[in-house]
């Protein structure tokens, strides 16, 4: 039975601790936020202790894992005091907005044997999976574009913004990620527009709601990536791959399948998901299940701290070029 505590209590936070609580795999022994009355809310309803201090949890001899969902300036010092301690660590993306921390990080935990696993937690979800496995068997030939759309339902609080990162590094790395997984190759061109359509005051906090970038890798696969931060229908997201023999494609998902015709209009569906908690909520699961097959199994995460480095990259050139008008090599 692997021992788990899970750092930070907030929005993230609650989805791991409620996700540990209730696999068989293993047991919740601690959740620790430094607000204390967050931390024990989320303690009593997992059936868990509550601490204070997330650095004083790692010295735990009774905790052989941690799951990293504290802010991201916290995540470097967390990961690598946990490795060091040698326990197994998964860490929200990203695992710095500064890139030469993270190469510093991954440098550390592979000098240290570490198990690091970074949660790009949409490889997981059975749609994004099934699409990935169809390509690997050849479904539908030689991959030549990847389309990706994600649109919020709503923006972020504006307090959000300054730490962010901005919309490139906190809400496009996911999109980022998947790009790298759909193609099968490393994008090495990378060209950015973005744009302030939502609300202006998240362009007076120095950053944009409504951004497309387009890739290309070596062999001249390409990728389109549309984001904004609010869709008036819903939580929007949807990927198509096109290849030399087909297309596949992984649709919205919605509270049920059911669709109603009536004398004024036809194919009335249900409203999209809320947002990414209930969407992506087995993709969640199924990373935990994860990252518990590679410690009991001892063998290679399914995401590592390189996969955030090459993930963050993207995002820093994307936004370079979304600045500059230009295209950047990377």
């Amino acid at each position: 039975m692997i021992r788990i505590a899970v750092l930070g209590a907030g929005r993230i936070g609650r989805i791991h601790a409620a996700n540990a609580a209730a696999n068989p795999r293993c047991r919740l022994v601690a959740v620790a936020d430094v607000l204390a009355e967050a931390a024990a809310r989320l303690a009593k309803s997992t059936g868990c202790e509550a601490a204070s201090d997330p650095a004083a949890t790692l010295a735990r001899t009774d905790v052989d894992a941690v799951v990293i969902g504290t802010p991201t300036d916290t995540h470097v010092a967390l990961l690598l005091e946990a490795a060091r301690r040698g326990k197994s660590v998964l860490c929200e993306k990203p695992v710095d907005l500064d890139i030469r921390k993270v190469e510093e990080a991954a440098s550390e935990a592979a000098r240290l044997g570490a198990k690091v696993m970074v949660a790009f937690n949409r490889r997981f979800d059975p749609g994004m999976a099934a699409v990935h496995r169809a390509i690997g068997e050849g479904a539908i030939g030689t991959v030549r574009q990847v389309v990706i759309s994600s649109r919020d339902p709503a923006p972020p609080p504006l307090s959000y913004i300054p730490s962010s990162g901005g919309i490139f590094r906190d809400m496009t790395i996911h999109d980022f990620d998947m790009a790298r997984w759909l193609l099968g190759e490393e994008p090495r061109e990378i060209s950015a527009t973005a744009s302030t359509l939502v609300d202006p005051a998240i362009g007076t906090a120095g950053d944009f709601d409504t951004l497309m970038v387009t890739m290309r890798t070596a062999s001249g696969r390409q990728c389109h990536i549309n984001n904004c931060r609010q869709a008036a229908y819903g939580y929007d997201q949807r990927i198509e791959v096109f290849g030399s023999g087909g297309m596949l494609l992984n649709d919205n998902l919605r509270p049920s399948t059911l669709r109603r015709y009536d004398a004024h209009a036809t194919e009335i569906r249900e409203p999209l998901l809320n947002f990414f908690l209930e969407r992506y909520a087995e993709a969640y699961r199924l990373e935990l299940d994860a990252f518990l097959a590679a410690i009991e199994g001892g063998t290679e995460m399914p995401l590592t701290i390189e996969d955030g480095r090459r993930a963050l990259m993207l995002a820093d050139a994307a936004l370079e070029s979304a600045r500059s008008g230009r295209v950047v090599t990377v």
